[in-house]
């Protein structure tokens, strides 16, 4: 990896929740920034976020992948009940740190769980001016096996123009499942499959889809060109 694109440690203690994570500068920079964020049982340095940072940074945008705030203080397990109001807050955080490194747009992404924070955090009507665009990386529209406890209560306020990439196999939503969800949210809205592969999209193992992070770049590139 060329030496300007090497991640570099990133942490600003001066808010509350504090932003933890790794910044990827590009070596020509276009302006735009994207936040990633990672699921219930990860951290920012799950492989495809890795993967995703490195793709995005290398097309010039500015990435900052993080950990939410009950990551950083519970290294393992998953967010507890009530977490999520804080983890939204840390986002909150990070963006504001990151609008002010790039002078263009700025975008938001996660995977499962933080890609739902994400969501969320996109309905609330102060964040519909700020945010430019939601990336969604196997959205968990309801627990394995409970297709009936919905997550979608506030995709009526979604009014950020979303791409959501899924895997057919994906036991959170099934593609059908998603399309008739997304009927819901008023924003443009691109739902992408993934052939075959379930929640965690496929990028694992010795058969992993290592041609997904390009996919993705290219599809949020097409839903987002100005």
């Amino acid at each position: 990896m060329p030496r300007e694109l090497t991640p570099q440690v990133f942490t600003d203690i001066t808010v509350d929740p504090f932003v933890r994570g790794w910044l990827h500068r590009p070596a020509t920079a276009n302006g735009d920034a994207l936040l990633l964020t990672h699921g219930a049982g990860g951290n920012c340095n799950a492989p495809l976020l890795v993967a995703l940072a490195e793709t995005f940074a290398a097309a010039g945008y500015l990435v900052l992948r993080c950990d939410l705030p009950y990551r950083q203080h519970r290294p393992y397990g998953p967010p507890g009940a009530g977490d999520a109001k804080r983890d939204r807050a840390g986002l909150k955080n990070a963006l504001t740190i990151l609008a002010k490194m790039a002078p263009n747009r700025t975008f938001i992404g996660g995977q499962s769980y933080g890609g739902r924070q994400c969501s969320i955090l996109c309905a609330e009507p102060e964040s519909r001016s700020t945010i430019a665009g939601l990336l969604l990386l196997s959205y968990p529209l309801h627990p394995p096996g409970k297709p009936e406890q919905l997550r979608t209560q506030h995709f009526t306020d979604l009014r950020t123009p979303t791409l959501i990439i899924q895997g057919t196999r994906d036991a959170f939503a099934s593609i059908p499942e998603l399309e008739q969800a997304i009927k819901q949210i008023p924003a443009k809205t691109r739902l992408v499959p993934i052939e075959s592969a379930g929640h965690d999209l496929g990028f694992k193992g010795k058969n992993k889809k290592t041609d997904l992070p390009k996919k993705i770049a290219a599809e949020f590139e097409s839903l987002f060109t100005r």
